[in-house]
């Protein structure tokens, strides 16, 4: 089941795409969580090009963009890296989707997530959410509008 809006975010610590671990309890700001099914499939290369083109926009309004996937940390420093994506990158890898299952979005059938977005408030709160079918790019808009309302 999906997380609810207002219920408490679970912490994780994930490795992004430099190897270098995140925890979403130490992120002051708010959080944009992008669950994407994997790195190179076209729909997901898009999604993430809209949201890197958006970043600062993101920015601006003191939000931080994390992608999550169940690739590893070696796809995704390769898709990063080819992407030229301006966030980072998390490897929900190993215990593979643990994080996507503690957020209501993994998907047991096929072993990847859901495409979903999650705007975490800095109380680490799920402020707003909504899953996608896998098929569709959501694009940035809704998720800035609710990044906005936080302020």
């Amino acid at each position: 089941m999906v997380l609810d809006i207002g219920a408490q975010a679970p912490d994780f610590t994930l490795t992004d795409h430099e190897g270098s671990k995140v925890t979403l309890s130490q992120i002051k700001e708010p959080v944009v969580m992008i669950f994407y099914p994997a790195d190179w499939s076209p729909v997901c290369s898009d999604e993430l090009s809209v949201f890197s083109a958006a970043q600062r926009l993101f920015e601006a309004r003191g939000a931080q963009l994390l992608g999550v996937s169940v690739d590893g940390k070696w796809c995704h420093q390769a898709f990063h890296s080819q992407r030229n994506l301006a966030f980072p990158l998390l490897a929900d890898f190993e215990p593979k989707g643990a994080v996507a299952r503690s957020f209501g979005v993994y998907r047991e059938d096929d072993g990847m997530t859901e495409r979903a977005l999650f705007v975490i408030g800095a109380t680490k709160r799920v402020r707003w959410r909504q899953v996608f079918p896998i098929g569709e790019n959501p694009g940035a808009d809704e998720a800035l509008r609710e990044v906005e309302a936080l302020s």
